[in-house]
């Protein structure tokens, strides 16, 4: 995911210095490993890589020449603790990265916009979160995290996601 700037992602037009001692992410096209994390860096940007408003439409790019495995799922998602737990705003069922069935390998789309719910609390620190199990080959399981800001003036404090 290039926007917003997945955490450590090199390949990112726009992001913020590495914090001390951190590393840019050179696998950032690898499933997860078996390590236990959902994500390559628990360790978030200095701040936010996008600022973004409850009920208004947002934009998430992928980087083009990535294994699309055929399409699979994908999910959105918000989080308000680092990860640990998240709440969906926007899904694709079967055919991410697609326009429809497919076995192929080379993604025909790469970006994906939606409304960000209203009912999403307003956080300085949030992070969104996206998820993909790929359709053809092993079953893998790929994620990525960015820290965002998300702004909302109807005070709401809690989002339970989509169903």
């Amino acid at each position: 995911m290039t926007e917003p700037c997945e955490r450590f992602n090199p390949n990112c037009a726009i992001k913020p210095a590495l914090p001390a001692g951190a590393t840019y992410n050179t696998e950032i096209k690898s499933p997860i490993p078996y390590s236990g994390s959902l994500f390559k860096s628990d360790t978030p940007w200095p701040q936010p890589v996008a600022s973004w408003t409850a009920g208004q439409p947002v934009t998430v790019k992928f980087q083009p020449g990535g294994a699309a495995h055929g399409g699979g799922h994908c999910q959105f998602a918000v989080s308000y603790d680092n990860g640990k737990t998240a709440a969906v705003v926007h899904k694709v069922m079967e055919h991410c990265f697609f326009n429809g069935a497919s076995s192929g390998n080379d993604a025909q789309v790469l970006e994906y916009t939606f409304t960000l719910p209203a009912e999403v609390p307003a956080s300085s620190k949030a992070q969104f979160i996206w998820i993909w199990t790929n359709a053809i080959g092993n079953r893998e399981l790929y994620t990525g995290i960015s820290d965002i800001s998300i702004a909302n003036s109807g005070g709401s404090t809690s989002y339970t996601g989509k169903t």
